[in-house]
């Protein structure tokens, strides 16, 4: 299966994953078709078939896609089956709240520990979570198998944050702090400034 995929396709399989996986079980939905998915998205239904299109799941003329088979090639693309483990950096307000978020393991993902630099919160539990020094960190991601990490701290201390979880090992970042930050090698990176997206929706009222 091809991984050449443009990213805003990428970006809204997880979209197409939700919606398929809340439909009822009660053989309403045994079949749906791509105009259906793209009406109740609000997407294009020509859009909507070339995205599924990379799945390699086909859809039969005016029947529409196995619903079932449908979510098990969404699932089997974005790899949801090979299990992943994340820590998170910055275990402050929207730290605390992401690792008390449920939600991770619907794609999975195990967000296993935080590191803190906070005395107070260093040897705690949020959301279950161990709150480790980061002093732990190599150790910490080593231990765990971490291939991902949250960055959710300060944006002055967003790079350096970023290189130490590089030379810990980590292959992929998603940063909440509102700075841009640069890794070398294959490290991807995902950068969202909350803010600044909300600025961006309120242009558009």
């Amino acid at each position: 299966m091809s991984r050449d995929i443009p990213e805003f396709s990428l970006q809204r399989m997880p979209v197409y994953l939700n919606y398929l996986r809340t439909l009822p079980d009660d053989g309403t939905y045994n079949y749906i078709s791509s105009g259906a998915m793209a009406q109740a998205l609000g997407l294009g239904e020509v859009l909507v078939r070339k995205d599924l299109a990379y799945t390699g799941c086909a859809g039969r003329p005016k029947v529409g896609y196995p619903r079932v088979e449908l979510i098990a090639a969404i699932e089997k693309f974005l790899r949801i089956n090979d299990k992943k483990c994340a820590v998170l950096v910055g275990a402050g307000g929207l730290g605390s709240a992401l690792l008390s978020y449920g939600g991770f393991e619907n794609y999975g993902i195990e967000l296993v520990c935080a590191f803190d630099t906070s005395p107070e919160k260093i040897g705690t539990y949020i959301g279950g979570k161990p709150v480790l020094s980061m002093d732990e960190l190599n150790e910490g991601c080593k231990k765990y198998g971490a291939v991902m990490a949250i960055i959710a701290v300060p944006a002055p201390a967003a790079q350096q944050t970023a290189e130490r979880l590089c030379a810990a090992g980590i292959k992929a970042m998603l940063n909440f702090a509102p700075a841009q930050i640069t890794t070398g090698g294959d490290v991807k990176v995902i950068n969202i400034d909350v803010a600044a997206n909300l600025a961006i929706l309120a242009s558009m009222l």
